[in-house]
C-alpha cells in the first residue's frame, strides 16, 4: 500500500496551521504544534564570551543549538558572534528564561523577540501626505524618472522639462504608486552637480506632475536644500541614496514629518566601484541600516515613516548584489519596510551579458524573487512590466 510520503511546504506558521487542519488536528494542538514546526537560526555579534556561553548552555537544555567561536571555551577571545539554532517554540523559551540573567541578557531576548516578530510580520503601513502604503495588500512600484543627461540606463531621454512630465504621468497610467524624481545622476564613476543646477532640473518636473495627477511623488537626492525645495513643490518623500549621513537631510526630515529612504551606499558614486570589499557584506549592510534607523529615530523621525535599501548596485560587485538578493529576508528583521532597485543594473548585464537595453527580463526575474525575499517597494524604470510581476508574485505569496 503507497502512503504517498512527500515533504510539505511549510515555511509558515500560517501554513503548518493549514497541514495541520487538513488533518483534522483539534484546535489546542494546532496552536501548540504549529510553533514547533517553524525553525529559526538567529545570528548575534559581538557577544561577551559569559553571555555567550549561558546562551549556549540554555538554548541546549531546550533540545536547540548555539554556536559559538571555538575560542570561547579556551576564553582566548573576549567576543564572539553567535548562531542560535531552534524552532519557534525553543527561542520563545529562551527569551523568557534570559530575562532573569545577567550581562545585557534580558535586553539581548528583547532584541530577539522583536527580530522574530518583525520577520513574521509586514512592516506598519508607511503614510505620507495624501498617501498610505499598507504593505499587507500589495507590493509597491516606484518608477524612476530620471531628469538627467548622464543616467547611466535613460541619461538624457527624459531631460527636457515637457518630456518628464509626460513620462512621469505615463507611468502613473501604467500603474506606478509613487514618481521617483532624481535631478543628479548616480551611475558609478558620476560627478556631482551644483545645487542650482539640480534645482533648475527637478522642481519645474515636480510641479508639472502635481499640477496633473496626485500620485505620490518622491525627491531622489542626498542634499536638503533640493528635498525642502522638493517638498514644497509638491513631493511627499526623500529618497537619499547617502542614507541620512549628512545631519542637516536628518533636521530636514524630522522636521517635515514625511517618509524617508534610508539607503546604503559604500563610498561615493564617482568611487564606489572601485573594488568595493566587504568581509561580510549582510552584515555590514545590517549593521548600516539599524545604526541608521536608530540616529534617525533619536532624531525625531518617526520610526513608522522610514524605508530601508541596501542599495543594490551602489559599490557592490556583482556577487554582492546576486548574496543581497538571495538573502534579502534577513532585513526583515529591522521591522522597516524594504525597498530594492535592481532595474537595469550593471549586475544583471554582467550575469546574462546584455546591454543596458536588454535587461528587462533579468529585471523582472530579480523583482519577483527580491518579492519572494520580503521586498515591499520596487524601483523600477518599466512600470507596466513590473506592476504586472509583482501582482502576479502577490497573488501567489499572498494566498499563503
Amino acid at each position: 500500500m503507497n502512503h504517498y510520503p512527500r515533504v510539505v511546504k511549510v515555511d509558515s506558521e500560517a501554513e503548518i496551521k493549514k497541514e495541520l487542519s487538513r488533518i483534522k488536528v483539534d484546535a489546542p494542538g494546532i496552536e501548540i504544534m504549529s510553533r514547533k514546526g517553524i525553525f529559526r537560526a538567529i545570528k548575534v555579534e559581538a557577544l561577551d564570551i559569559k553571555a555567550a556561553l549561558i546562551l549556549k548552555q540554555e538554548m541546549l537544555a531546550r533540545g536547540g543549538e548555539a554556536a559559538i567561536s571555538r575560542g570561547t571555551f579556551t576564553l582566548k577571545e573576549k567576543k564572539t558572534d553567535l548562531l542560535l539554532l531552534g524552532t519557534l517554540t525553543q527561542l520563545e523559551n529562551l527569551c523568557e528564561k534570559l530575562s532573569g540573567q545577567y550581562f545585557n541578557l534580558p535586553t539581548l531576548a528583547l532584541e530577539i523577540k522583536n527580530a522574530l516578530k518583525n520577520f513574521a510580520n509586514f512592516p506598519s503601513p508607511l503614510k505620507g501626505k495624501g498617501f498610505k502604503f499598507d504593505f499587507s495588500k500589495k507590493t509597491y512600484i516606484m518608477g524612476i524618472l530620471n531628469v538627467t543627461p548622464d543616467s547611466f540606463s535613460d541619461g538624457g531621454k527624459f531631460f527636457s522639462k515637457n518630456l518628464a512630465i509626460e513620462h512621469g504621468l505615463e507611468m502613473a497610467e501604467e500603474g506606478a504608486d509613487i514618481i521617483d524624481v532624481g535631478g543628479e545622476s548616480t551611475r558609478p564613476g558620476s560627478e556631482p552637480i551644483s545645487l542650482d543646477e539640480e534645482l533648475n532640473r527637478v522642481i519645474p518636473v515636480i510641479e508639472g506632475i502635481r499640477k496633473s495627477k496626485k500620485i505620490p511623488i518622491s525627491i531622489d537626492t542626498y542634499k536638503p536644500e533640493v528635498a525642502k525645495a522638493a517638498l514644497e513643490a509638491g513631493a511627499s518623500m526623500i529618497n537619499d541614496i547617502y542614507g541620512l549621513r549628512f545631519p542637516r537631510m536628518l533636521e530636514l526630515v524630522a522636521e517635515e514629518g514625511v517618509p524617508i529612504v534610508i539607503m546604503h551606499m559604500k563610498g561615493t558614486p564617482k568611487d564606489m566601484q572601485q573594488n568595493p570589499v566587504y568581509e561580510d557584506v549582510i552584515s555590514e549592510i545590517y549593521r548600516f541600516l539599524s545604526d541608521q534607523v536608530k540616529k534617525a529615530t533619536d532624531g525625531g523621525v518617526r520610526k513608522e515613516s522610514i524605508i530601508i535599501d541596501p542599495g543594490i548596485g551602489f559599490g557592490k560587485t556583482k556577487e554582492h548584489n546576486l548574496e543581497l538578493i538571495r538573502r534579502l529576508s534577513e532585513f526583515k528583521s529591522l521591522g522597516q519596510p524594504i525597498l530594492v532597485g535592481p532595474s537595469r543594473k550593471s549586475f544583471i548585464g554582467f550575469t546574462l551579458n546584455l546591454p543596458v537595453e536588454e535587461r528587462l527580463e533579468g529585471t523582472i526575474a530579480v523583482s519577483t524573487l527580491a518579492i519572494w525575499e520580503g521586498a515591499n517597494i520596487l524601483r523600477l524604470h518599466d512600470v507596466k512590466e513590473g506592476v504586472r510581476a509583482a501582482r502576479m508574485a502577490d497573488a501567489i505569496l499572498r494566498s499563503r
